[in-house]
């Protein structure tokens, strides 16, 4: 079923948007993601992202969630095909959609997981101002990227690594230590 046929057949009550918070409550999760990439001026991209889970059996409730923003995609999770993605990787939608949504809709869940939130859209607005351009405003990225989540899923590099390769150029006499920083 396509997002057209979906919202024809579902209506988007006050009531779901409360069920939608509960279920990104318990199933979703925002990243600030770090892809390290040649071409990209300090050697990283960073994006910020927006997920949500479900088994395979319950696509219909990420396919209502798609229908409500309207945006993004739903996909096999990699590494485990019993479970569906739905993912917002567009910096426009998340800051015309998700941010207002969690602002309205999630304040009243945990505490940790909307400070995730607060540091999510500190960096998605720097990402907006263009930040990433400037030395300093990227290690405020990366800084935030590593403050979320740290109960959940540990990051593929260290922090420490992502730093000496953002300064590797730009530390005079440097033998990659990170305190001349």
């Amino acid at each position: 079923m396509n997002a057209d046929n979906q919202q024809e057949r579902f209506c988007i009550t006050e009531d779901f948007k409360w069920f939608l918070a509960g279920l990104i409550e318990g199933e979703g999760s925002l990243c600030i993601s770090l892809k390290q990439h040649p071409t990209a001026r300090y050697g990283y991209y960073i994006d910020p992202e927006f997920f949500l889970y479900q088994h395979k059996s319950a696509r219909e409730l990420l396919e209502n969630a798609m229908a409500y923003f309207a945006t993004g995609n739903i996909s096999p999770k990699p590494g485990n095909e019993d479970v569906l993605v739905y993912k917002i990787t567009s910096r426009r939608s998340i800051v015309e959609k998700v941010i207002p949504f969690f602002e309205k809709y999630t304040r009243y869940g945990s505490a940790i997981k909307y400070q995730n939130f607060l540091m999510f859209k500190e960096a998605t607005i720097l990402l907006e101002n263009k930040a990433h351009s400037t030395l300093e405003g990227i290690k405020r990225l990366v800084d935030l990227a590593y403050s979320t989540n740290h109960a959940g899923k540990q990051r593929k590099r260290k922090k420490e690594e992502v730093m000496q390769r953002i300064l590797r150029d730009y530390m005079p006499n440097s033998n990659n230590s990170l305190e001349k920083i």
